[in-house]
C-alpha cells in the first residue's frame, strides 16, 4: 500500500515541497523553488539522496510549478502516482476550522479572507490555482495553520473592541503555527508515553516566526499570535507585541503611511531591528563579544518568552511539559537554559549534558527530579500535513 502525497508551502516568492508516502510516512522528494517572479530563479529538487538544481525564470507561480512538474519528470518520482496534493494555508478565518478539500467555491471564500493575512493567504491562493491547473485530476486539500486553534475558548479570542466591528470584520484572536503545534504537542505525549489528553503543556515554536501555545488535556486554550502572525513574541523581523497606540503615535508624529508601518513591524523589527542580526548563531556571537544591542536584544526576546510562559501556566492551572521547537527552540541550548534558571523556583532542573548534545531526535532535557518536564521535539510541519490530507481524502 502506498499514497504519495504532494506537500506545497507556497510563500510570495517562494514554493517549498515534498512528497510524503502517508502510509509509510517516508519522505520521497523535496525541494524549494526560490525567486518567482524573477528572470534568474533557482529550484532545487532532492530525490534518492540526491540533489538537482537548475536557475529558471519564474515569472509567476504558474511557472514555477511547470517547471515542478519537469523536475519530476525528468528525475523522479513520477507525480502520476501522487494521490492528492495538501496545501498549507496560513488563515482559514472563522470559516476553516479544519482541513478541507478545494473547490472553486472555497477558493473564493478564501480571496475574502486574504485582509486577514496579506503577505501569506494571497501567494498560497496562487499556488493552489496554479496547482490545480497543473495537477487537474487529484483531490487539493487546504491544511490551515488556524486551524488547531479553532478550540480557543471565547474569553482567550474576544478581543475588547466594539462588538458589531469585531462581527462584521472577523476581528478576534486566531492563533498560528497550528500545524506545527499540534505536531509536536502530540508528540510529547508520546516522549512521555502518557495519553494526549491526560495532561496540560505548553509549547515554544521559535523560529523566524515564533509563537507558543496552552493545551489543556489536548485542546489548545491560548495562543500568542493573534488576528494576524504579528502580534505575541519577539521574532526574527518582527516585532511581537506593541502598544496598540504606536501605530496612531508612528502616523501622526512620524508621518509614516498605514504600509509603511506594517513593513516596518513585520519586516524590519525583531530581532534585525533590535540588533541588526536575525541568526541566533550570529546573535549568540554577539553577546559573547559583549556587544550591548545583542545583548539586550537577546534579554528582550527572553523576557517576553518568560511572560508568555508564567501566563499560560496560570491559564493552564499547571503544568506538566513545556517543549521547545522550531530553528531557535531546537538549536539553542543558551536560550533554554536560560528560560530553565529562570524557572527554578517552580523546581525546573535542567540536565546540562542532555540540554548541550545536538540531536534530531525528540528528547526530555530535563532531570528526572524537574517538577516540570523540559523537552526538545523536532517539528515535522510536512508529515503533518501529509497525514491531514490523507485523512481529508479518506485514504
Amino acid at each position: 500500500m502506498s499514497t504519495p502525497i504532494l506537500l506545497l508551502n507556497a510563500g510570495s516568492s517562494s514554493i517549498k515541497y515534498q512528497v510524503i508516502d502517508a502510509d509509510d510516512e517516508a519522505v520521497l522528494a523535496s525541494g524549494i523553488i526560490q525567486r518567482i517572479g524573477d528572470e534568474s530563479g533557482t529550484i532545487d529538487h532532492t530525490v534518492d539522496g540526491q540533489t538537482h538544481h537548475q536557475t529558471r525564470g519564474f515569472p509567476n507561480h504558474g511557472r514555477a510549478l511547470t517547471v515542478l512538474t519537469q523536475m519530476f519528470d525528468e528525475f523522479g518520482p513520477s507525480l502520476a502516482s501522487v494521490k492528492a496534493v495538501g496545501h498549507r494555508t496560513v488563515h482559514g478565518g472563522a470559516e476553516f476550522n479544519s482541513t478541507t478539500l478545494i473547490d472553486d467555491e472555497m477558493l473564493e471564500h478564501l480571496r475574502k479572507l486574504s485582509p486577514l493575512a496579506p503577505l501569506h493567504n494571497p501567494p498560497a491562493i496562487a499556488g493552489i490555482a496554479a496547482a490545480r491547473r497543473v495537477l487537474p485530476d487529484v483531490p487539493h486539500v487546504a491544511i490551515f495553520d488556524t486551524a488547531f486553534f479553532a478550540t480557543l475558548p471565547p474569553e482567550a479570542y474576544t478581543y475588547a473592541v466594539p462588538r458589531e466591528l469585531a462581527a462584521e470584520h472577523g476581528i478576534r484572536k486566531y492563533g498560528f503555527h497550528g500545524t506545527s503545534h499540534s505536531y509536536v504537542s502530540r508528540k510529547v505525549a508520546d516522549v512521555l508515553g502518557k495519553p494526549y489528553d491526560s495532561f496540560n503543556q505548553i509549547v515554544c515554536h521559535l523560529g523566524n516566526g515564533a509563537s507558543i501555545s496552552a493545551v489543556d488535556h489536548g485542546v489548545a486554550v491560548e495562543a500568542s499570535m493573534g488576528l494576524t502572525p504579528l502580534a505575541g513574541l519577539v521574532m526574527g523581523t518582527r516585532s511581537g507585541d506593541v502598544d496598540p497606540g504606536l501605530h496612531a503615535f508612528l502616523a501622526r508624529q512620524v508621518g509614516m503611511s498605514i504600509d509603511d508601518i506594517d513593513t516596518t513591524l513585520n519586516k524590519k523589527s525583531g530581532m534585525l531591528g533590535l540588533c541588526g542580526a536575525t541568526d541566533f548563531r550570529d546573535i549568540n556571537e554577539l553577546v559573547g563579544d559583549g556587544d550591548e544591542a545583542a545583548t539586550l536584544a537577546l534579554a528582550v526576546y527572553t523576557h517576553r518568552l518568560l511572560s508568555y510562559i508564567g501566563s499560560y501556566i496560570a491559564i493552564l492551572g499547571g503544568v506538566e511539559a513545556i517543549t521547545f521547537t522550531a530553528g531557535v527552540g531546537e538549536n539553542n541550548p543558551l536560550l533554554r537554559a536560560a528560560i530553565a534558571k529562570r524557572l527554578a523556583f517552580l523546581g525546573v532542573t535542567l540536565d546540562d549534558t542532555v540540554n548541550d548534545t545536538r540531536s534530531k531526535e525528540p528528547r526530555v532535557i530535563s532531570t528526572p527530579e524537574s517538577s516540570i518536564a523540559i523537552l526538545v521535539v523536532p517539528t515535522n510541519e510536512e508529515l503533518a500535513m501529509a497525514r491531514e490530507t490523507k485523512a481529508a481524502i479518506g485514504a
